[in-house]
C-alpha cells in the first residue's frame, strides 16, 4: 500500500518526536523537564483515577476494586439465603461500592497537594523507582489524611442501609478472636479502606499505562521524560 505524500508530511513530526524521545537517556533531561514531566503525569493519572471511580459504578462495576463482603459475612450467606434473607447482603455490597465512590472525589485536591509539594529529589527518585514508584508516593503522602477524610463521608452512606448495623454488632467481635483488623470492624472503616486501596490501584494502572506509551498522552514533557526511561 502506498502512503501519500500529504500523509508522511503528516506522520513527520510525530515520527520526530518518537525519535527525539528514544535518543534521550534520563541523564539528558534537565531537572527542571523531569520534574514538570513526572508532575504532569502524576496529575493525569491521579485525575483519571479519581474520574473513573467517583462516577456511579466506578467501584461496582469494576471488578478490580469492586468492594466484596469481609469474608466472615460472605461465609454466612448459605444461612441467610436458607431464611430468605441473602438479598440483605446483595444490598449491603451495593451500598458499600456506593459509599466508596461518593468518598473517592474528596481524594483530589489532597493529590494535587501532593504532587505541589513533590522536590526535584523526590522526582529523580520516582522516575527510577519501578513501574509503581508513582503510586507508592501518593499512598505515602495522602493515605493516612484521606483515610481521616473518607471515613465520615462512607458512613452517611452507609447509615442508610439497616444492615449496617447489624454488620457493626457481628463484626466488633471479629478483632478480639482475630478474624479481622480493629479499623476494619465497623462497615465505614471496611469500606474505607477497601476504597483507598481502589484508589491507589487504579492510579497504579494509569502509571503503568503512562509507562507503557507516554507518547500516547498527548503530552510532549510527559513522553519526553518517560520515553527516556525505557531506553
Amino acid at each position: 500500500m502506498t502512503i501519500s505524500r500529504r500523509a508522511l508530511v503528516l506522520l513527520f513530526p510525530l515520527s520526530l518526536l518518537a525519535a527525539s524521545v528514544q535518543a534521550l537517556s534520563l541523564d539528558d533531561i534537565s531537572n527542571k523537564d523531569a520534574s514538570g514531566g513526572l508532575k504532569a503525569a502524576l496529575e493525569a493519572g491521579s485525575n483519571q483515577a479519581v474520574s473513573k471511580l467517583g462516577a456511579e459504578g466506578g467501584f461496582l462495576n469494576n471488578d478490580k476494586v469492586r468492594i466484596p463482603l469481609p469474608k466472615i459475612l460472605e461465609q454466612a450467606r448459605p444461612i441467610l439465603k436458607m431464611t430468605g434473607k441473602a438479598q440483605q447482603l446483595d444490598d449491603l455490597v451495593v451500598q458499600m461500592n456506593h459509599a466508596a465512590e461518593s468518598a473517592v472525589p474528596m481524594a483530589k485536591p489532597l493529590l494535587l497537594d501532593a504532587v505541589k509539594s513533590m522536590s526535584i529529589s523526590d522526582a529523580k527518585n520516582i522516575l527510577t523507582g519501578g513501574e509503581t514508584s508513582v503510586t507508592d508516593f501518593f499512598r505515602s503522602k495522602t493515605q493516612d489524611k484521606l483515610a481521616v477524610q473518607f471515613l465520615p463521608a462512607v458512613k452517611k452512606v452507609t447509615d442508610r442501609s439497616g444492615l449496617a448495623t447489624k454488620y457493626n454488632s457481628v463484626m466488633s467481635l471479629a478483632p478480639k478472636i482475630g478474624v479481622l483488623p480493629k479499623e476494619q470492624a465497623t462497615v465505614e472503616g471496611y469500606v474505607t479502606q477497601r476504597a483507598l486501596d481502589g484508589l491507589y490501584t487504579m492510579i497504579a494502572e494509569e502509571e503503568k499505562a503512562i509507562r507503557a506509551d507516554p507518547i500516547g498522552t498527548g503530552s510532549k514533557l510527559i513522553g519526553k521524560v518517560f520515553g527516556a526511561l525505557r531506553n
